[in-house]
């Protein structure tokens, strides 16, 4: 059986989670990795709304086991948080359900106070950060100065390495920053008691993976955010700092890649960014109000109002390469209805020149101004659509060009929240 990675094909927030938990009912386990609790993954289930940030969006599986990887890197209060929140609602989070990699980071409250100080120290030139404590964690790994999950987990070596790190940690704060130092007690005490609770959960990852593949389990590799936020091929620097594509379901997992097998990318019906960067086709006009409004585009990590505009397939063919996409997921079609024309951007012009790839700097980008088809809308209410053929004819020809524009089939139409509101033409686990 296929082993299936979903990613996001443009900057995040375009429904993965509720693709993750459709397909989930094929799948053994579930593995997040990469990324941090700045993602923010929402379900609807029976009119039920859950959101997670780390915890897999598999875990309303109850015959699934979900997996956090070594590619992850891990709020362990937020974590243990969205656990006891998961038991009020009747369902426990055991070690038959969830596992954490031994080798994933752990965010340490320096590092959230690092990530906030910095960006008030930019002002204007802030890049739009979750301030989760994400980047300086993924800093500290690169740099060989992290805490793992093995480490949290003993409390000797815990406190050797926060006596160890932490006097330069202040020392930035204080005299680079102006913020408020940490005392080693403020820090260890509070982790020790985090790490009690989470020490039945941590396992080898990338063990349980390959035991899995070789009883011909299926396994669904879940990503955070979208390609173009990727730290390699995103819009640097107004980028995450991890590596969303497919690739990195490889190192933030510990899995070769003769395993991934199929790549669902998601796409959303129009386009949507949090936070700064250039956004060719953004609409700040009466359709991009509209876009907020009916989409519900507030941050599920933040709150923050998403930035909306058109589809973009400049964006999208990047996604395919990037990632060796064989399957698009389309999201969140029915906030289109109502709209007309609808818009696709083909290309972009700048300077005279057509361009079919995004350009590598972000001063280019700025430039860039969208080259747009028109195409009819459609004012049939589509919530209630379970088969392809259905949908209004302008419908079905607005998927049919996105799909000729981008090159890649369409697998799946969402066209609403619920996990019911789905037309599944092609299963990935199936191809």
């Amino acid at each position: 059986m296929p082993n299936v990675v979903v990613v996001g094909t443009q900057w995040g927030d375009e429904g993965k989670g509720k693709i993750v938990d459709l397909l989930t009912e094929q799948a053994k386990l579930v593995v997040r990795y990469q990324g941090g609790n700045n993602a923010g993954h929402t379900l609807v289930v029976g009119g039920e709304k859950f959101i997670f940030h780390l915890v897999p969006s598999g875990i309303l599986h109850p015959g699934t086991v979900c997996l956090i990887g070594n590619g992850v890197v891990l709020d362990p209060e937020v974590l243990l948080m969205e656990i006891d929140r998961l038991k009020e609602r009747g369902i426990n989070v055991t070690p038959q359900h969830l596992r954490i990699s031994e080798r994933t980071q752990v965010i340490m409250p320096y590092h959230k106070r690092l990530d906030l100080a910095r960006e008030r120290a930019k002002g204007d030139g802030k890049i739009g950060t979750t301030g989760r404590g994400i980047g300086p964690c993924y800093e500290d790994k690169v740099a060989r100065r992290g805490i793992r999950v093995a480490d949290l987990v003993n409390p000797e070596i815990l406190k050797a390495k926060v006596a160890e790190f932490l006097p330069e940690k202040n020392f930035y704060l204080e005299k680079f920053l102006g913020d408020a130092p940490f005392s080693p007690e403020e820090i260890i005490a509070p982790y020790q008691e985090m790490a009690k609770r989470l020490a039945p959960l941590v396992a080898n990852v990338s063990v349980l993976i390959g035991e899995a593949v070789r009883r011909g389990d299926n396994v669904l590799f879940e990503g955070a955010q979208g390609t173009h936020l990727d730290i390699d091929h995103g819009t640097y620097p107004y980028v995450t700092s991890s590596n969303p594509i497919a690739g990195g379901a490889c190192a933030g997992a510990g899995v070769g890649p003769t395993q991934l097998h199929q790549v669902l990318g998601i796409v959303k019906a129009y386009t949507t960014r949090v936070g700064g960067g250039p956004f060719p086709t953004e609409c700040l006009d009466e359709i991009g109000d509209h876009l907020v409004e009916c989409g519900v585009e507030f941050g599920s990590t933040t709150g923050r109002r998403r930035r909306c505009g058109w589809l973009d397939t400049v964006v999208l063919k990047d996604s395919a390469r990037l990632n060796g996409l064989t399957g698009l997921a389309i999201t969140k079609l029915d906030v289109l209805t109502n709209i007309n024309p609808v818009k696709i951007c083909v290309g972009y012009e700048v300077g005279g020149v057509r361009r079919e790839t995004i350009p590598p700097t972000i001063q280019e980008l700025e430039k860039c101004r969208p080259i747009f088809e028109e195409m009819p809308g459609w004012t049939d209410d589509i919530r209630g659509v379970r088969r392809f053929g259905d949908f209004p004819t302008t419908t079905r020809n607005y998927l049919q060009r996105l799909e000729a524009l981008v090159g890649v089939p369409i697998r799946i139409v969402s066209v609403g929240p619920d996990r019911e509101e789905t037309i599944v033409m092609q299963n990935p686990f199936k191809v």
